[in-house]
């Protein structure tokens, strides 16, 4: 009897998931381009998977593991967060980039603290602050394999914010795959290779961040906390490269729900393409509230 029972709760859990999937492929032919997706929560099978081992072009995203890698060398004890950096007017990109930083000094020749940076990157998604912080620290490659060393694999850096103003080619060799977003993401808020200090400071960033408020935070209930990276690319031709959106949702029960959506090679215009990200953070948040049967 017990296992009869035990099957037929399995055989809807199963069925549910599903549905769900099926949900999240249909909003996704919206994009009229290619959207993978991955999502997990803690004691469930919640499954949003769709394309979750695709190697889509990260943009801004990588900016939130570049941080991560960050907190961690300053931990190990090779930077302080009050460390000033010197903004150099080599660091400057020219004639423009989306940069708090560059705006307020557009003559560069001022000394920043590493904390300012990484809040810039992470929050205001600034890409001058980015590359500072990337040069500080040594590079692309320290990230990648800071990032490989926690056991995720589905990650790739090859170049900072200007290498990914070369060419539109550029920008697929800096990649990320939805599960691996998601297995960053749940490490961050399970069991952070970070301090307690430095791990809430990230998830305020993140938090406060006015990137993207049509995408994952788009149609949830208000006052839902959401902790984000976006990351964006140019359009050309009718096609847009990049549209993506990864983060933590708190639900009513307490619980995270990590999730990463990544629209690719898309010819819908913006408010299509970040809808079909907020549609689907939408029917994944339905799902994960619901009491599992």
């Amino acid at each position: 009897m017990r296992l009869a029972l035990a099957f037929v709760l399995l055989t809807f859990s199963a069925s549910a998931q599903s549905i769900l999937r099926e949900k999240i492929r249909t909003i996704s032919a919206d994009a009229k381009g290619r959207v993978s997706v991955a999502c997990a929560l803690p004691n469930s099978a919640l499954n949003c998977d769709l394309d979750p081992h695709a190697h889509p072009p990260m943009q801004s995203v990588f900016k939130l593991p570049l941080a991560i890698t960050a907190l961690h060398v300053v931990e190990v004890g090779n930077f302080a967060l009050d460390r000033p950096i010197r903004f150099l007017p080599s660091d400057r990109f020219l004639p423009h980039t989306h940069s708090p930083l560059q705006d307020k000094y557009p003559n560069a020749n001022v000394d920043i603290p590493l904390r300012e940076l990484l809040r810039l990157a992470v929050s205001q998604s600034d890409n001058a602050a980015t590359d500072l912080v990337l040069r500080t620290i040594g590079g692309p490659e320290v990230v990648d394999n800071y990032i490989h060393s926690l056991g995720i694999a589905g990650f790739h850096l090859e170049d900072g914010e200007r290498g990914l103003a070369r060419s539109v080619s550029v920008q697929f060799r800096n990649w990320l795959e939805p599960a691996a977003a998601v297995q960053l993401l749940r490490r961050i808020s399970d069991d952070s290779p970070l301090s307690v200090e430095h791990t809430r400071m990230l998830l305020d960033w993140m938090e406060a961040s006015p990137t993207g408020p049509n995408r994952i935070k788009g149609l949830l209930p208000g006052g839902t906390v959401v902790m984000h990276k976006t990351g964006s690319s140019d359009t050309s031709g009718g096609i847009t490269y990049a549209t993506n959106d990864i983060g933590l949702i708190d639900l009513p029960d307490g619980r995270r729900l990590a999730i990463a959506v990544f629209v690719t090679n898309s010819k819908a215009n913006e408010a299509a393409r970040e809808g079909v990200i907020a549609r689907i953070a939408r029917a994944a948040f339905e799902a994960a509230s619901r009491p599992e049967k």
